[in-house]
């Protein structure tokens, strides 16, 4: 008996050896593959719970103007955080803190208490006078294990408003979300390095060693092709067409090298400011203060108009352009034989469209009679540029529509490019050709007109809108550079050649963009002026207008070209001649010299040449005189005495050479104060001898032809009439053609 069961616990014992003996192996091979086959995986999961991970951010890439002035670079701020943990009073530290940052005290003593958390943060971008009081108040009450200070990088725009539009900004986090800073986001931003740190479940170092830096990698800096100059010029002269025409739905415009495509300014008004680019312009936050605060439709509203000032209203809106598609129209009917130079055209004031109830109407409602080529687009008649697309044929209008860029977008390197609205083919009937033949019924956006007008500019060639001149690295050095690619040639050189000549000849003679003259200089401009036939006021009507001037200069070898546009005019006249050409003209003058253009005097043009004023104070009556005269300025002596004890206008004065004049003092007890006349609404020969006769000179705001053709007043003067004045001081008039409608 005892040795069966001795036998069976032998059995027993054996299969319970057996099993452990499997159970052994089982457990080494696993510990085998935990510890030596997959240890690394192993490990990594184990560090992710162990370690902590903190970003180190390059530096986001400047953004600098054609001429290495910076635009957008970054600027050192400070963060401003609690420890909660180690926070013995506060309520002490939660006043103090609120009367150096200004920020509520109960928001602060609600993160003070937070015992739980690690840290609180209270201010991410303190200034450096904020900060330097706060560090005194934590070094004189040993609160470094309490308060922190860690000092971080904002973006930062020098120039606040300037080009606002087109650099756009970037969020919280410092991603670009418009214009250039989005565009060109990854370029700017680079990659974040990382340091990894291993941690306790308290926060605090654990007992062994464990730290890995990962490698950044830097951010590149862009060049753009912005002229700091020409964008402040331009965004002063939109300024003050919009005041002064009242614009209710913004103005925008733009500035290009038309061989290039290189955009030197872009502009929309009102802008906003960079550096504070949740803040209303002035004119949306009266809006938005007809809305109760607090309210839903305060939030709505706010938002809607928030979106509105960010939008870039040069690329993203669309809008009717009017008689400056006028010349597309004539360019392709001469390309196409539809017309020659020597084609006549006779104008009734209207013409029928087969296919349409009444007849289309020309701006001037009386007709312009017999036209040549020539004037048909320097006088920019509508029943003209219908007979001119009618022998076209739709067909081949409909071609160069796409072939100028119409039916798509130009490429620019900005976000959000709006496509234009036009008709298909299958619904582009001799109505729309009629109507399409001088801009109407199709919309565009700016930049997309601008495209168009520099091709003929250009000798026929479409090129491609950009800001991107050159990105570089942190050493300076050039990594890509912007080459420009021309397009097909759409219309001849010879016939863009003659449509500018014909669209100088305008400006200079009595065309309907005579506003856009500039002395010295050979513009070719066309104006515009479109209704907004899908918006409607209050009564049912739509009475709203987009005015627009196209330019570019010399006519003959154009450097610089320009589109802009009023949207809604409200005071005065809503014509594109009358309401922007003027600022057109007014911009040219100064774009021109600063790009080194030199001026060219004709005979008529002699009367806007400007001399500066020489210095002859102290000098004999005789040597002052024969400085002038060999300089051909006018002068004028004043008193008995024989040295010139004082002249006006001063030294480095600028005066017209022809009509100006210079006062000589030779006594110390002649008057030296007038009273300025009243000259508003005289002619400018009228005006010009009234102001000279009561001693003072005179200086024109925007340059003008006075000499072929009549029709200009005076419409503003600075001073005002009655002002006691220095005499021989400039009065400065604003002349203006008001007579054209287009």
């Amino acid at each position: 008996m005892s040795n069966k069961i001795n036998g069976k616990m032998i059995k027993r014992g054996l299969i319970l050896l057996g099993v452990f003996l499997i159970l052994s192996i089982i457990i080494v091979f696993s510990l085998f593959k935990l510890q030596i086959l997959d240890y690394e995986s192993y490990q990594s999961s184990v560090l992710d719970q162990l370690t902590v991970e903190t970003n180190v951010n390059p530096l986001r890439g400047v953004i600098y103007e054609r001429n290495g002035k910076i635009l957008a670079t970054n600027k050192t701020v400070w963060i401003l955080y609690l420890i909660p943990k180690n926070i013995k009073n506060p309520e002490f530290i939660a006043k103090n803190l609120s009367e150096i940052t200004g920020l509520k005290y109960e928001t602060i003593l609600n993160k003070a208490q937070k015992t739980g958390y690690k840290y609180q943060i209270i201010h991410n971008a303190l200034d450096e006078d904020t900060t330097t009081k706060i560090r005194k108040f934590i070094d004189e009450n040993d609160l470094t294990d309490q308060i922190q200070l860690n000092a971080s990088a904002k973006r930062y725009y020098p120039y606040t408003t300037l080009a606002s539009h087109a650099l756009g900004f970037v969020n919280g986090d410092g991603v670009g979300i418009y214009g250039l800073e989005r565009s060109y986001n990854n370029i700017l931003e680079g990659t974040s390095g990382k340091y990894i740190t291993a941690q306790n479940a308290q926060s605090g170092e654990m007992p062994f060693q464990f730290e890995e830096y990962l490698e950044l990698s830097d951010s590149y800096n862009i060049v753009s092709t912005i002229d700091l100059y020409l964008q402040y010029q331009l965004e002063a002269q939109l300024k003050i067409a919009s005041i002064e025409a009242g614009a209710k739905n913004r103005s925008a415009g733009i500035v290009m090298n038309p061989k290039t495509g290189e955009i030197y300014a872009m502009a929309v008004y009102p802008s906003f400011d960079l550096n504070e680019p949740y803040t209303l312009d002035l004119s949306s936050q009266e809006i938005l203060n007809k809305y109760d605060n607090g309210t839903k439709e305060y939030k709505n509203e706010y938002l809607n108009l928030l979106f509105t000032m960010w939008n870039n209203k040069a690329i993203t809106e669309l809008y009717e352009p009017g008689s400056t598609f006028k010349l597309v129209t004539t360019s392709v009917a001469l390309q196409e034989g539809a017309a020659t130079l020597n084609s006549g055209f006779h104008c009734s004031g209207s013409l029928k469209i087969d296919g349409f109830y009444r007849a289309i109407s020309c701006h001037k409602r009386t007709g312009h009679g017999s036209l040549t080529f020539a004037e048909a687009l320097q006088q920019s008649c509508n029943p003209s540029m219908m007979i001119l697309s009618s022998r076209i044929g739709k067909e081949k209008f409909y071609d160069y529509f796409k072939r100028f860029g119409y039916t798509s977008t130009t490429g620019i390197d900005l976000p959000s490019e709006a496509r234009g609205y036009y008709h298909s083919f299958n619904d582009f009937s001799n109505v729309s050709l009629a109507v399409y033949s001088f801009g109407q019924t199709f919309k565009t956006t700016p930049i997309q007109q601008l495209r168009a007008v520099c091709a003929v500019a250009n000798g026929g060639y479409l090129v491609t809108p950009h800001l991107l001149k050159e990105i570089t690295d942190t050493e300076g050095n050039t990594v890509y550079e912007y080459n420009t690619q021309k397009g097909e040639q759409i219309i001849s050189t010879d016939v863009c050649s003659t449509i500018s000549q014909i669209l100088k000849e305008g400006v200079d003679g009595a065309g309907g963009a005579k506003n856009a003259y500039v002395a010295g200089y050979s513009i070719a401009a066309k104006t515009g002026t479109s209704e907004k036939k899908d918006k409607y006021d209050e009564n049912g009507n739509t009475p709203y207008r987009v005015s627009s001037c196209v330019a570019y200069a010399p006519a003959n070898d154009p450097q610089i070209a320009i589109i802009m546009l009023v949207d809604e005019p409200s005071i005065g006249s809503a014509y594109g001649s009358v309401v922007v050409a003027p600022y057109v003209s007014s911009f040219m003058e100064l774009a021109l010299p600063y790009l080194g253009i030199e001026a060219v005097f004709s005979e008529d043009d002699k009367e806007h040449e400007q001399i500066s004023v020489p210095d002859v104070c102290n000098m004999t009556l005789e040597e002052a005189k024969d400085i002038l005269k060999k300089l051909e300025i006018n002068f004028e002596v004043i008193g008995n005495g024989e040295n010139i004890i004082s002249q006006t206008p001063i030294e480095n004065s600028i005066i017209y050479k022809k009509t100006g004049k210079i006062l000589l003092y030779t006594s110390t007890d002649n008057p030296k104060h007038g009273i300025v006349p009243n000259v508003i609404g005289k002619t400018p020969e009228e005006a010009n001898k009234i102001l000279i006769n009561a001693g003072f000179n005179i200086k024109l705001e925007v340059s003008l032809n006075l000499s072929k053709h009549s029709g200009a007043t005076i419409i503003s003067q600075y001073p005002v009439a009655n002002e006691y004045y220095e005499l021989g001081k400039p009065v400065t008039i604003k002349i203006l053609y008001t007579d054209e409608k287009d």
